[in-house]
């Protein structure tokens, strides 16, 4: 038996098996070792992973018995004066109310006596409201003008509107009128309307010149949506065998008192975030969205900031509709049109304990399910109504700044506020989005220096796609092309377009031609005879490419057969954008600060595009006119921007630091004898004094009154790379002319230089009366800095166009100095050879 035992040990560790009985051992210990490792790093991370899940998942005791959530009842529609007033002179007829109330009967009824039938009837009667009306003019449309004009054979346009959230339809009705040319033949022309690429009808153009057709369309209930298209095609001859499209008698004008009537009937809507933001805010309502925030009882940053950072996200999800938001004081000063929103603590905000809550509020403070009081970093987000009025109130709170904070910043942060659900939320903890690179903005070219179209956004999460055009007389196919402020497209550029087109096409009179800003860059004609897939390139102007900019495909189609007539021989033309058109940009950054016109695009305050390097500063005490014009400029600033948070600051004067003076663009808003931060009207250029005094250079002048608003940019006397942005006036009609500034597009789209000037010339100017405001533009102010990204070669140009008087000098002195080096020179080799 031992002999056995030893046998084995000796075959164990005999030379063949040593080496694999060594990696068998390494083998076990080496596991032993790796198990040991992970037990003891399990064992380390155990508490910190428990700590970081209790903090993670932070659960409250919510009520037992929430009550229903509260439904909102629209009030009765009130009157609604049209938005836009001025009516061309050729339309005798006034436009009819906008917002109408519903008829009522003319006679009171006779009374009845009380007995049950009648008591049952007049509860029928209560559960069937009358319904009411509303009218959509044409002139409401920006695009619409004085007019809508039809030229061509086979001309159309097309005008979009909405239908509110709580309409039900009931009956509409289109209205159009309309002027058309003398010259259509009335058996072959005609006009006909489309909702929703839905056919409503189709009249005769058999009107003169001196006549104005009225035609009136039912619109079936079933087609109205939310979001809608009108179109209105036409079909214009002037000759009975074949009409010439280019004949300029071809035309027909839609006036702008054509409208679209709606009979509906207001719908209740329960309150759930999970429809946020409506009610608070309905971004298919055709009237102005009216919103209020309460001012708590004592101004704080922490409010200003949390409501400058609601009003921008409103920016952002209203768009271009029209939006009116105010402060007020009291629940007293609402209109009933108008949406609460109410911010703060039990202690800032008293109105909470009036207010229906499904959170009780006990000695100031709000309790969770189980009566505790909540944290104070707990951010807490209801829906409500005012029961007087029936207004929906919005109510971002918590016990603490920190709760509020974080309520305001859930509902402006996109992904975060889709978990929204329910009438009541707890936000225990957010994750704040890191913040964008500075020149990373959304609606803009790429950065890269090829890419193609697309790559290039068109609106938000949609890029660009092949387009196609039809007909004789198509449309150009429009393409964003938008450069990032301070970015120059230099020499070399070039667009490869790549299109196709029919095979129908006359190659002897069509071509394609690619124009930018309506500056055209190029053409070629359609030589092939067959159609089928082409490529041309043209070539960019020399810093031709601005941050507005649009490129612009233009297809001039004609048929082989001029004697071929008809819509579908107009409509079997076609060219097409194809999106992996190629694009080359050869571009350097060269930003010079101030400049009103880079304020625009939203250069320096929206880099990077969550606005966390700019603050707004206000005066310790704000007026109402200061708060209205720290909206209006909160909503446009989320309005030129997009990211997935906002970091958009707002400050007392008394809490403006040095830090954020140094790391920040500064806006500061308020009269000029108390603006927060006076170093923008002590620079140069423009400065506004006491007394109505104003200094340009050496001149002093003194206005009375000086109701003018003032806009005025200077580089930030505490870091080079921001700016100072004043809001300021002398008196408050010039704080309001400035608010008026920052909420019509026409007008903002205007600024330039580094000062400009405002003022009404009416009282109460219509937003589309180009003559209702007057601005001046200054440029005093010396541009001091400049921000480049550029190759050594464009910094030796910037340097000698900025720096043109050193070329004078040094012409004469170059030839100087290579006189003297050639007589050095010469005078050493005569040298060396006389040596020699």
């Amino acid at each position: 038996m031992m002999s056995d035992w030893f046998n084995l040990f000796r075959f164990w560790f005999s030379r063949k098996s040593f080496r694999f009985a060594i990696l068998l051992l390494l083998f076990c210990c080496s596991t032993i070792a790796v198990s040991l490792v992970a037990v003891g790093d399990r064992a380390q991370a155990t508490q910190p992973l428990q700590q970081a899940e209790e903090q993670v998942i932070r659960k409250f005791a919510l009520p037992e018995d929430p009550a229903p959530a509260p439904v909102y009842r629209p009030a009765p529609a009130p009157v609604y004066s049209p938005r836009y007033s001025p009516e061309p002179a050729y339309f005798p007829e006034p436009p009819a109310p906008v917002y109408s109330a519903p008829r009522r009967a003319m006679s009171a009824p006779a009374p009845v006596a009380r007995t049950e039938s009648s008591d049952v009837k007049k509860a029928d009667t209560s559960a069937k409201p009358n319904p009411v009306e509303y009218v959509w003019e044409f002139n409401r449309s920006p695009e619409t003008g004085n007019r809508l004009r039809l030229e061509g054979v086979y001309p159309e346009v097309r005008l979009g509107f909405t239908r509110a959230r709580n309409w039900q339809v009931q009956s509409a009705k289109a209205i159009i009128e309309f002027r058309q040319s003398a010259s259509l033949l009335p058996k072959k022309s005609n006009l006909t309307v489309r909702i929703n690429d839905t056919t409503l009808g189709t009249v005769p153009l058999n009107r003169t010149n001196n006549q104005t057709g009225k035609v009136a369309f039912n619109i079936p209930v079933n087609l109205i949506q939310n979001q809608n298209e009108i179109s209105i095609l036409a079909e214009q001859q002037t000759d009975e065998n074949c009409t010439n499209p280019n004949t300029p008698t071809l035309w027909t004008e839609i006036l702008p008192t054509s409208k679209i009537v709606f009979s509906f009937l207001p719908q209740p809507v329960t309150l759930d975030f999970s429809r946020y933001p409506y009610p608070i805010a309905d971004e298919f309502s055709p009237e102005p969205n009216q919103i209020a925030y309460l001012r708590p009882k004592t101004m704080q940053s922490d409010w200003l900031t949390a409501m400058t950072r609601y009003q921008a996200e409103l920016g952002r999800l209203i768009g271009f509709h029209p939006l009116k938001t105010r402060v007020v004081d009291n629940i007293s000063q609402l209109k009933t049109e108008e949406r609460l929103v109410i911010m703060g603590t039990p202690a800032t905000q008293p109105l909470l304990v009036t207010l229906k809550l499904p959170f009780t509020l006990k000695e100031g403070r709000m309790l969770d399910g189980e009566q505790k009081p909540l944290p104070d970093d707990v951010g807490v987000l209801m829906l409500t109504t005012l029961p007087e009025k029936q207004i929906p109130v919005l109510v971002a709170a918590g016990n603490g700044t920190a709760g509020m904070n974080k309520a305001v910043q859930f509902l402006v942060q996109t992904k975060d506020r889709q978990l929204g659900t329910g009438q009541a939320l707890l936000v225990n903890n957010l994750e704040s989005p890191q913040s964008p690179e500075p020149r990373d903005w959304a609606g803009y070219l790429p950065n890269a220096d090829r890419f193609k179209l697309s790559d290039v956004s068109i609106d938000r999460n949609a890029f660009f796609v092949d387009k196609t055009v039809r007909g004789t007389r198509a449309a150009p196919v429009e393409i964003p092309f938008q450069t990032l402020p301070g970015d120059r497209v230099l020499r070399g550029s070039t667009v490869t377009l790549n299109y196709s087109y029919s095979p129908q096409v006359n190659p002897r009179n069509s071509t394609v031609e690619v124009a930018l800003d309506n500056i055209t860059l190029g053409a070629e004609p359609l030589r092939a005879r067959n159609g089928g897939r082409h490529s041309f390139t043209v070539n960019l102007p020399d810093d031709g490419v601005r941050p507005d900019s649009k490129l612009y495909v233009r297809f001039m189609l004609h048929p082989q057969d001029n004697q071929v007539c008809g819509l579908e021989a107009d409509r079997q033309l076609w060219g097409t954008v194809h999106s992996d058109t190629g694009v080359h940009l050869v571009r350097d950054t060269v930003i010079r600060l101030p400049d009103l016109n880079l304020v625009k695009a939203g250069f320096p305050l929206a880099a990077p595009q969550d606005l966390s390097t700019t603050a707004v500063v206000l005066p310790d005490q704000p007026s109402d006119a200061e708060m209205n014009l720290l909206l209006a400029l909160s909503r446009r600033l989320g309005r030129i921007t997009q990211s997935e948070s906002i970091q958009l600051q707002t400050y007392l004067a008394k809490d403006v630091t040095p830090e954020v003076k140094a790391e920040k663009s500064l806006v500061a808003i308020g009269l000029s004898d108390r603006l927060p931060v006076p170093e923008a009207l002590t620079s140069k250029g423009l400065n506004l004094n006491t007394a109505f005094l104003r200094e340009f250079g050496t001149t002093q002048v003194q206005a009375l009154p000086d109701g003018e608003g003032v806009v005025k940019s200077v580089v930030s006397p505490w870091n080079d790379r921001h700016v100072l942005l004043a809001l300021t006036a002398q008196r408050e009609q010039g704080l309001r002319d400035v608010q008026d500034l920052f909420e019509i597009d026409r007008l903002f789209g205007q600024l330039q230089g580094d000062t400009v000037l405002i003022h009404r010339n009416q009282p109460n100017p219509s937003p589309f009366d180009p003559d209702g405001y007057s601005l001046e533009f200054l440029n005093r102010a010396p541009r001091e800095k400049v921000v480049t990204q550029a190759s050594l070669m464009g910094r030796i140009v910037l340097f000698l166009q900025d720096h043109w008087l050193l070329l004078p000098l040094g012409i004469v002195l170059l030839p100087l100095l290579m006189y003297g080096f050639s007589q050095i020179f010469l005078n050493r080799v005569a040298d060396r050879g006389a040596e020699s």
